[in-house]
């Protein structure tokens, strides 16, 4: 009958579910319900027992099975489902068991609250995520939408279960048959953006990222974008796996937007993130911008250090060193370890081993412990400078004074830096002694460094039997390591040892893609070559290499591209004086074109992955063939691949115009100089090495004079290198005293000459009749602890057949006799 309780179900039937209900509960015996009974309102106690009635039907073998026999008494409402799907008694089979009952049942339809509790059951056990796609789709064609929190949840589900793909269909389900994307919250939407990145599902979050933001509007408060957390994370992900692409997308969307949606940490990325990419002008303008907003977008310690490592990456390092000091003085924050370590490492990469020493008193000074990865920058610093002495000591005071652990990568940089200063019994020696204390000193890099300075000594063989023992000991042989070798096979006529070499990798996709870009290679280069010569075509050049400044002069205006101090022109009018950061306001006020000069020098292998093999391979082969004086097959090796869209980077070009500039062929190198520049790729410090050799070949010693000036202004420097191939330029075209003049200043600057300088002071001097410096050179390279080359011996040669030429002059000289009448 139908009674006061809204409920078609008999006396009787409560009556059952009553006695049900008590039986099945020991706690409960009659006096108890009739006492519940007495206070709790008849409806609530027929829902009770109906309810607990369900409960045991669906824990009983056969499930809801069970239901069917009382079905006709049950009147299902979404009130009474709820109640069951939220009973803490039944797992989640039994209630989606019960909820598929219900599904069947004439005249009931499930509610947006019945399908979310049911989402929120069989989400917490992954044994039931199949079943939401059905579900999905019943709620579809039932008409009804989920809310945010539920569509979140069910993201959640699949993306911490790992199941990425079926999150993205879910994802497209809900846009396109629910319009899920309108009823999507930003906050709720951020925290799956943030579950993806973290899970390092970069691509997947930036898709549902693009997603949301081209169907979201924003309206003047942001409301319609992630949240700054949400931006930081992706810009930060998209950073550190170097999608620089995507990076510079996501952010120009979000500018588009009217609202940038990124806190003072997301101006910081953003400083970092486009000073890394040598776009110093919109790290400045952003910079800007977080000081015009104020708090709480004002620049903090964390800004200043993305600045002047930005600098520093950028050949700036007097500007950096400028912000330091304004950093100290009036910015209100302190340098910490991380300024320290930009400004070291900035230091020593520009062969500015004075600054780098002072800014590391300074610190210690300050009561700032250094790290190892800061004593690894100056020890790599005092390397490259041919200070082995100061090096070696600094190496003691790094575990004896401070108690600086050092790092496998310590002893690297010490090995790789014997063997360049000419200490190759000592480097290998620390190596046989690294090795019998365990694997904790050395690593893959330690053998790799080893392997390719046995291979420049052209002990091919035992740089084979090292791989086999890194092989034997676990450690990867890498790409650095097969480029080495393999430039060594072909150098030295031992092309038949590349299958013996690759058994020994054990990377089991390097091996087939060696191979197989092998195979490739060999055949292109079978084909008929488009190129009738050497290069010519390819490379057309406008003007010739005398029309060098007008390449590397990226003057602007009133200001130079390298932001020196004097190249900064102050306008009063545009400076605030009570900033806390003038210098930098200036900066940021008389901005400059995108640096086209990197600090780092550009390598033959990068090895980032897959992504960069082609080139890798392409920069080795052209090596090998350059190498070989096969400047030809080169040629023909970088059109095959740059036509099929492999990307050269500045090693591809440096490689291929240092090969013109030898074999004269300047108008080339004219050429790839210009292709360089067409293509935005960074100059760097062997780029100017290349462009000096050049004006020396063609006797314009004005000129490379000329370029050197224009490339300290624009924050570039000098190394070993650059000096060795001027003072031989300087010295051809008979200014010796300007050579001179370049010796002192080389040695005022940090940097120790080595056998190459000395070799060449001793020649110049020599042929140009000057027989007393060059003996004074000999010594003086003597002193130094300098040992002597084959070459040192071909100069020795020629000056002692010069001297004993000066000596017979002399002593064949008559004196004239006046009475003599002849």
């Amino acid at each position: 009958m139908h009674n006061a309780w809204g409920s078609r179900i008999s006396f009787s039937g409560i009556r059952g579910s009553l006695y049900l209900f008590c039986t099945s509960n020991r706690f409960f015996n009659a006096t108890t319900v009739a006492a519940a009974a007495g206070t709790i309102a008849a409806s609530e106690v027929g829902n009770v027992l109906l309810v607990a009635s369900i409960a045991k039907s669906l824990s009983e073998p056969g499930g809801a099975r069970n239901l069917e026999k009382d079905a006709g008494s049950i009147d299902l409402s979404e009130d009474l489902v709820l109640q069951v799907l939220c009973r803490k008694s039944l797992d989640a089979s039994q209630k989606l068991d019960f909820f598929r009952w219900c599904t069947l049942k004439p005249n009931y339809i499930h509610s947006t609250r019945t399908y979310s509790q049911i989402f929120h059951t069989i989400c917490r056990c992954p044994q039931f995520h199949d079943e939401i796609p059905d579900l999905l789709n019943s709620v579809s064609s039932d008409g009804l939408a989920l809310d945010s929190a539920t569509f979140k949840l069910i993201l959640d589900a699949f993306i911490h279960s790992g199941k990425f793909v079926s999150a993205l269909e879910i994802l497209d389900h809900m846009e396109k048959d629910l319009g899920a994307v309108s009823c999507l919250k930003p906050d709720l939407y951020s925290t799956v953006l943030i579950a993806l990145i973290r899970k390092n599902q970069l691509r997947v979050a930036l898709s549902i990222f693009l997603k949301f933001l081209d169907n979201s509007r924003t309206d003047e408060k942001g409301s319609g974008t992630p949240d700054a957390i949400a931006c930081n994370e992706l810009l930060v992900g998209l950073r550190k796996a170097n999608m620089n692409d995507e990076f510079m997308l996501v952010f120009h969307k979000l500018r588009e937007k009217g609202f940038f949606p990124l806190d003072r940490w997301g101006y910081n990325i953003c400083i970092h993130g486009f000073g890394c990419k040598g776009d110093l002008s919109t790290s400045l303008t952003l910079f800007k911008e977080m000081k015009e907003r104020g708090d709480p977008f004002s620049p903090d310690l964390c800004t200043y250090n993305s600045l002047i490592q930005v600098l520093c990456l950028a050949g700036k390092v007097t500007d950096a060193l400028c912000v330091w000091e304004e950093l100290k003085g009036s910015s209100g924050h302190e340098p910490d370890l991380f300024t320290y370590r930009v400004l070291v490492q900035g230091c020593s990469k520009a062969y500015r081993i004075g600054d780098a020493m002072n800014i590391f008193s300074q610190m210690q000074q300050d009561g700032v412990r250094p790290d190892t990865a800061l004593y690894n920058s100056l020890l790599n610093g005092l390397m490259k400078a041919q200070k082995l002495t100061e090096a070696c000591n600094l190496f003691e005071k790094m575990a004896e004074e401070d108690g600086v652990r050092a790092s496998s990568w310590t002893y690297n940089i010490l090995i790789d830096g014997l063997f360049r200063n000419g200490r190759a019994l000592a480097a290998y020696t620390l190596f046989s002694d690294l090795k019998k204390k365990g694997s904790n000193f050395v690593d893959g890099i330690t053998f790799s460094i080893v392997a390719l300075h046995l291979c420049r000594e052209g002990q091919v063989e035992e740089a084979l039997l090292l791989v086999e023992e890194m092989e034997a000991r676990g450690f990867i042989v890498d790409l650095v390591t097969i480029s080495s070798l393999l430039i060594s096979f072909y150098r030295h006529g031992m092309s038949d040892q590349t299958e013996r070499l690759m058994k020994y990798i054990r990377d089991g996709n390097l091996v087939p893609n060696v191979l197989s870009w092998k195979a490739t290679m060999e055949d292109s280069m079978k084909a008929k070559q488009s190129k009738e010569k050497d290069s010519t075509p390819m490379f057309p050049s406008r003007g010739d290499f005398a029309d060098i400044l007008s390449v590397i002069n990226l003057a602007n205006g009133k200001t130079d591209s390298g932001l020196g101090t004097e190249d900064i022109e102050p306008e009063s009018d545009n400076i605030d004086p009570w900033s806390a950061s003038p210098y930098l306001d200036l900066l940021a006020n008389q901005l400059s074109p995108r640096s086209l000069f990197s600090l780092s020098r550009g390598r033959r292998i990068v090895a980032k992955g897959i992504d960069s093999f082609d080139i890798d391979m392409v920069n080795t082969y052209l090596s090998i063939f350059l190498a070989k004086g096969k400047l030809s097959l080169a040629c023909k090796l970088f059109e095959i691949f740059t036509n099929m869209g492999v990307d050269p980077v500045s090693y591809t070009f440096n490689s291929m115009m240092s090969s013109f500039v030898k074999k004269g062929y300047l108008n080339e190198a004219w050429g790839v100089l210009q292709a360089m520049g067409e293509q935005l790729c960074p100059a760097d410090i062997a780029t100017y090495n290349v462009i000096i050799q050049g004006l020396g070949k063609m006797g314009r010693a004005d000129l490379a004079s000329a370029v050197l000036d224009k490339l300290m202004k624009q924050g570039g420097y000098l190394d070993i290198v650059m000096y060795n191939t001027l003072i031989n330029a300087l010295g051809k075209a008979g200014r010796i005293e300007e050579a001179n003049t370049l010796f002192q200043q080389m040695q005022t600057s940090g940097i120790n000459p080595d056998v190459v300088t000395y070799n060449t002071l001793i020649e110049i001097h020599n042929k140009a009749g000057r027989l007393k410096d060059a003996y004074k050179f000999l010594k003086m390279m003597l002193d130094a602890g300098c040992a002597p080359n084959h070459v040192t011996d071909t100069t020795l040669d020629f000056l002692e057949k010069e001297i004993e030429k000066h000596r017979y002059q002399k002593a064949t000289m008559k004196p004239i006799n006046a009475e003599d009448p002849s």
